[in-house]
Formats: structure tokens, sequence, C-alpha cells
């Protein structure tokens, strides 16, 4: 895996290795050291040799007045640009009282607004971490049915919902738990074999 050099943005462009595949973490916890955090590093890690970028949610509260009289936030764009860059993305989410977080949900939105539709067709892999035993079964539900409108290709695989997070990363962010990491293996190989398969049409 190698990280897209410094921060990307619309006056600059995107400039990725041509030869690898270009891959998008977007975790939908904010904060630094949160778990789905690790969980999408740990993912792009697991994916192979990929150039990968992570992306910045922390966007305005979608505001149909904004919109109308300010137009669409740069920020914004940038997100809508770096999605129709990716050959895939990768989500991680978190679950916040049974339901999908508020900045995830809203980046989503936001980017529903922009001209086209950056999503379509795009492999994407959804992934979960919380504190709770379902590891964020609900959450990750509620990220896939937000994202069926966009219609893009989420690969289908063993599912990754990690459970009790906080204690299933060492110190380097790494998964410890065999069976989480055998999981997260699988479905980055499906994620990889889609993008590969749409590289070939």
């Amino acid at each position: 895996m190698r990280h897209a050099s410094g921060p990307l943005s619309t006056e600059e462009g995107f400039h990725w290795v041509a030869a690898m595949h270009r891959l998008l973490g977007i975790s939908g916890s904010l904060r630094r050291d949160a778990t789905n955090r690790k969980l999408v590093r740990e993912a792009a890690r697991l994916y192979g040799e990929a150039e990968y970028a992570e992306a910045d949610i922390r966007l305005p509260l979608y505001d149909g007045d904004i919109e109308e009289g300010l137009g669409i936030p740069e920020e914004v764009r940038g997100l809508a640009e770096r999605i129709a860059a990716s050959d895939a993305i990768l989500i991680a989410a978190p679950e916040y009282n049974k339901s999908i977080s508020g900045s995830l949900k809203n980046a989503l939105d936001w980017v529903s607004r922009v001209d086209g539709n950056p999503w379509k067709d795009r492999p994407v892999a959804v992934m979960s971490a919380a504190a709770g035993r379902g590891g964020g079964e609900v959450a990750q539900y509620a990220v896939r049915q937000a994202l069926q409108a966009f219609r893009p290709r989420i690969v289908n695989g063993a599912p990754v919902m990690v459970a009790a997070a906080h204690s299933e990363f060492d110190g380097d962010g790494h998964l410890t738990s065999k069976s989480y990491i055998e999981a997260l293996t699988q479905l980055m190989a499906a994620l990889r074999a889609e993008v590969e398969l749409l590289g070939r049409r």
C-alpha cells in the first residue's frame, strides 16, 4: 500500500501511480484514533499493492439554503472528485444509536447533490467496528441502504463486523483476531477481483 503524496485538492487535481489501483478510504468516525479509522487502514493494507488516499468528511451540515445561496462547498466537490477518481472505495462505519454516523450520512447526502454520480459502478467494500457485540451490524446495513440509490458495485464477501473493537487492534493499528483478519482479507480479495474484472471490460 502506498499513500498518495500530500493533500489532494480540486485545484491540484489527482495524481495517482498509473499502473496501480486507486483506493479511497472513508472512515465514518471523525476521531483520529477511532477504531473505524484503524479498520479502514487495515483493509487498505490487506488489499495489497495500491495507491491509497483517505477522505476527509468534516463537511458543513447539509443545508438547502447553503446549496441554493452559495452552491456546493468546495470540500464536497473535492470529495466527489476523489470518489470518481478511485478504482475502489472502502467504507468503515461506526454504529451510533443503532444507525449510521451523522458525519457519514451527511457526506453521502452532500455528494448526492453534485452533478453526475461519482458512485455509479464504483466497487465499494463496507465494513464496521463498534463497541457492542453486534460489531456495527445495524450501521453497516444502513450504509448499504443509503448507497443503493447511487448504484455502486457493493462487493459481497465474508462480513466484517468487528465487535468490542477497542480491544481488537494492537499498538500499530492492526487487527489481532485471526477470524477478523481472514474475513477482511477475503473481502479485500473480492474487492480487488471486482476492480480487475472492470478493468478487463
